[in-house]
């Protein structure tokens, strides 16, 4: 089975933060003062998400549609991807930052053939350094036609751009960025660097795509065995089987980094396959979770920490076990499922939801997004996470098999980011 193709009244506590937040908008340098973003202008508090979680040493924002403040919707695509990069802005500044700290996106896009016009807007709101960035076409987004989120570092010291050799340099986004303690990697398409064509062997894509990756962390002195987070982003033309069969390869059996396999519409410039994701500078802070009734994987591990900070893979409600698989009709009760998989992921790691600064929701059909929140929220709080959410690929058939079973009509992967004690303060 393919991946997806995936009004409760805040609480008193929650409205005080916000109200917090929202004035002072104050920086913080310890991961145990994590709390919500909210500005007074640009994108708005919702009763299910942050508009940008501070966790100290990061600033993590949701994904921002094309909005301005007073909920009108600019006119064309290329203003709209401009007020996605303003209503960022907008959040990032409200942290106590800038552009200049922003070292990640993810670009969701209806369209990816307008590729040239996101990367115009990127390049007049990223002067200095390029952010890492991955670019995806899927199927549909809460607000048409693009949704950007973004991941800052508060801390510049060390930030660079990295270009492995023979790249060509790029004002609208870095092949790599490294920070004091991380690498975020640009999405690594499945083609030849040079030439840009995509060969017509599936297997050849992948081991381009993975070549692509270990260039940008060679690059910058380290070795695949630093990845901490991958998300593989395919459409239909790649069997999952090639795919994981190559990728395996790559890692240590049982120690792989997190992942999030995500099947979508399109890739940018006719590529059926690309890895993005984030790598740890020091191995020591690397370290792989697993719960004990989860077997060892050749693709994925549950979750791996890199330093504080915890990336679980994306998880469906599918119920392990010999007789395992999803067994619920809809999304709302398949995610109650999900839900129950990453607390195992987390409590492993000796941590809860209320340390979930982050989550990205894959739908099967975003108009189960109202029925899906009224399960989703009641994991979260005080401080919601920041959330991106998006249907990157058409829905598709609900019909239950002969043994019960449904397929996956939802998927979670999050970032939580574990407190620190006095002694590490």
């Amino acid at each position: 089975m393919p991946f997806l193709r995936a009004e409760k009244k805040l609480s008193i506590c929650f409205v005080a933060a916000l109200l917090v937040a929202a004035v002072s908008g104050s920086a913080v340098n310890a991961q145990d003062s994590v709390h919500a973003i909210f500005p007074r202008k640009g994108s708005t508090a919702n009763a299910v998400a942050s508009s940008g979680v501070d966790a100290g040493d990061y600033l993590y924002v949701s994904g921002q549609g094309p909005r301005r403040p007073d909920g009108s919707l600019p006119a064309n695509f290329a203003a709209q991807v401009r007020q996605s990069l303003e209503n960022i802005k907008v959040i990032v500044e409200a942290a106590g930052l800038s552009m200049d700290n922003v070292v990640y996106t993810q670009v969701y896009l209806i369209d990816v053939g307008k590729i040239d016009e996101v990367n115009s807007a990127f390049a007049e709101y990223f002067s200095q350094v390029a952010p890492a960035r991955a670019v995806l076409g899927v199927a549909n987004l809460p607000e048409p036609a693009v949704q950007i989120n973004a991941v800052a570092v508060r801390n510049l010291q060390g930030r660079r751009a990295i270009y492995p050799a023979n790249f060509r340099t790029s004002k609208s986004a870095s092949p790599g960025v490294l920070t004091y303690d991380r690498l975020f990697v640009s999405s690594m398409a499945g083609a030849d660097p040079a030439s840009g064509k995509v060969p017509e062997d599936a297997a050849a894509q992948v081991d381009l795509a993975l070549d692509g990756m270990k260039a940008v962390l060679n690059a910058a002195g380290l070795e695949m065995s630093h990845m901490v987070f991958v998300n593989p982003f395919l459409t239909s033309e790649i069997p999952m089987r090639v795919m994981n069969e190559h990728y395996a390869r790559r890692f240590e059996f049982g120690n792989t980094p997190g992942r999030a396999t995500i099947e979508v519409s399109s890739l940018p410039d006719g590529a059926h396959i690309e890895y993005t994701g984030v790598a740890v500078r020091k191995l020591e802070d690397r370290k792989a979770i697993r719960p004990k009734n989860m077997p060892p994987s050749p693709t994925a591990s549950p979750c791996v920490f890199a330093g504080d900070t915890l990336y679980c893979s994306a998880k469906s409600g599918f119920i392990p076990g010999p007789h395992g698989g999803v067994f619920a009709s809809s999304s709302a009760t398949q995610l109650r499922q999900t839900m129950r998989n990453q607390l195992d992921n987390l409590e492993e790691a000796g941590m809860d939801f209320s340390q979930v600064v982050s989550t990205t929701v894959y739908l099967d059909d975003l108009a189960d997004t109202k029925e899906f929140d009224r399960v989703y929220q009641e994991y979260f709080g005080p401080v919601l996470p920041a959330r991106s959410i998006v249907q990157q690929i058409k829905p598709g058939d609900r019909k239950e098999d002969a043994e019960g079973r449904y397929p996956d009509l939802e998927q979670l992967s999050l970032i939580a980011v574990k407190k620190r004690s006095a002694a590490q303060q």
